[in-house]
């Protein structure tokens, strides 16, 4: 699988493969020496296991975003690489052409979860968890913004308001939400279906 998604990777000229590893130590090495744009996780790995291998990413190299590909497709492994720091997520068997585009797409700062991956995020739970999120329409409208991975500056401008204004939006949802981080925020967007599925 790894070298065979290498060879798919090198045959496009915008995309330069700076190593492959079938560990997370041997991979924090590379990325460390290299400071990729963007890292390919997989979940099944041997010591640590793709989703805690996230934030040892994340802390060796704070730019580089993580695009997780994976053949689970269960709510929980999802989820649980959003809230730590995943930009996306893509199952194995999507075709060649879609993980090109998950990576452009988190390369350019967006968020990509592929086709089913957003079924199993959008399907509805228990009746608790499904309620009207307690969010004004222009707050929704934020929320959907921020969770496709918009800049607070990006959303003033689209909106016309100021940076601030956007700011102040944003804290307000996620003390409605009960929320702390943007990745909470962008599950949450995702489950509700605020963010379209690509």
């Amino acid at each position: 699988m790894l070298e065979g998604l290498r060879a798919v990777l090198e045959t496009y000229a915008h995309i330069r493969v700076v190593g492959t590893a079938a560990m997370v130590q041997p991979g924090l090495e590379i990325a460390a020496a290299s400071a990729p744009d963007i890292v390919l996780l997989d979940i099944n790995m041997p010591q640590i296991n793709g989703i805690d291998a996230i934030e040892l990413f994340k802390s060796t190299v704070p730019s580089t975003r993580i695009l997780m590909l994976s053949m689970h497709d269960s709510r929980e492994y999802i989820s649980a690489s959003i809230v730590r720091g995943a930009s996306g997520y893509i199952l194995k068997d999507v075709p060649n052409d879609e993980i090109i585009k998950a990576i452009e797409t988190v390369a350019a700062g967006g968020t990509y979860f592929s086709t089913g991956v957003s079924d199993v995020l959008m399907q509805r739970r228990q009746k608790e968890e499904t309620e009207p999120l307690p969010l004004t329409v222009r707050e929704r409208e934020i929320l959907a913004f921020l969770a496709a991975g918009r800049s607070n500056r990006d959303v003033a401008e689209l909106l016309q308001l100021s940076v601030a204004t956007i700011e102040t939006h944003r804290k307000t949802i996620k003390r409605k939400l009960g929320l702390s981080t943007t990745a909470e925020l962008t599950r949450i967007a995702i489950e509700r279906g605020l963010v379209p599925p690509r």
